[in-house]
């Protein structure tokens, strides 16, 4: 076997605390770049046997151990849990000095690092947009996914190098605007899970017996106008100012499904709203449609 035949040593030894969805998928990512994942920790069943499933014979340890071993080490708990996590690790003396520590929280920044950057660590905030299941697909998506990066200006160059070999593309978020970058990304995806989880479970109630196909084409093409035309695309009975139409809806819902009332009048008010400002819907319809949308009982008219 000649010198370029020999396979690529690995650079990096990585290690995961917390190995709920999103760091065993990287991890993975990371060993498929030529890294090598060394440690794993986990508390739930759930996180063992994903462990298990995602980084065969890699040790399940406890966090302090993960970090023993590790180089770069994957900080991949619940935003909440993150800070007292940091401060944790930092006051026990496991964070080693020229150690990358990465989390992967969309809220937080490198500031919430700031502990262990004291005890040496190089802080970087890595969040991946994309939704994960905790199966091998996780993988595959990430290519060509959208990573929200911060981090300092002396590991940028490392920063983007990490989330390229995962397959990502890196997009720079200030510090001061990661509360925002995450809460627009929870408005868009998580509450998108919800709507189309309801119009599911309508649609089957109104005896359509595959709710998912009916939608798919539907929801798509909404998506793709959506993301291209933004708020032109914007179709249906509210941006055409058809009152009597939602109020029908309103007073069907109320019928049938009374817990979904509160969610279609606030998204068909936002709705009307960005409607009437981009001009789509004419102002003479809007008067008696936000009338409809303001009175509580307004689709029982």
């Amino acid at each position: 076997m000649n010198p370029s035949q020999q396979p690529r040593p690995a650079r990096l030894a990585v290690g995961v605390v917390g190995a709920g969805r999103v760091g065993p998928a990287l991890a993975r990512a990371l060993q498929q770049a030529g890294h090598r994942p060394v440690a794993v920790s986990g508390v739930s069943d759930a996180s063992v046997r994903r462990a298990a499933r995602m980084l065969p014979d890699v040790p399940l340890v406890p966090p302090a151990q993960v970090l023993e071993r590790a180089d770069l080490v994957l900080l991949t708990v619940p935003d909440d849990a993150l800070p007292r996590l940091v401060e944790g690790l930092a006051e026990t003396g496991a964070v080693r000095p020229g150690q990358l520590l990465v989390h992967t929280s969309g809220r937080y920044g490198t500031a919430v690092l700031d502990p262990a950057r004291r005890a040496g660590a190089l802080p970087l905030a890595l969040h991946p947009a994309m939704t994960f299941t905790g199966t091998e697909v996780d993988v595959q998506r990430l290519a060509g996914c959208s990573f929200g990066v911060t981090a300092p200006e002396e590991l940028r160059l490392a920063a983007e190098a990490l989330v390229i070999e995962m397959g990502g593309e890196p997009e720079w978020i200030a510090e001061e605007n990661r509360p925002l970058y995450h809460a627009a990304l929870a408005l868009g995806a998580n509450h998108l899970v919800t709507l189309v989880a309801q119009s599911m479970e309508l649609l089957h109630k109104a005896g359509v017996e595959h709710p998912d196909r009916m939608l798919g084409p539907l929801l798509g093409a909404a998506l793709d106008n959506a993301l291209r035309s933004g708020d032109a695309a914007l179709t249906g009975p509210v941006a055409r100012g058809d009152a009597g139409t939602v109020a029908a809806h309103v007073s069907e819902l109320r019928k049938h499904a009374p817990g979904t009332v509160a969610g279609y009048l606030a998204m068909a008010r936002t709705t009307a709203d960005r409607a009437l400002a981009h001009g789509l819907l004419k102002p003479e319809l809007a008067e008696d449609l936000l009338g409809v949308l303001a009175d509580p009982e307004g689709g029982d008219q």
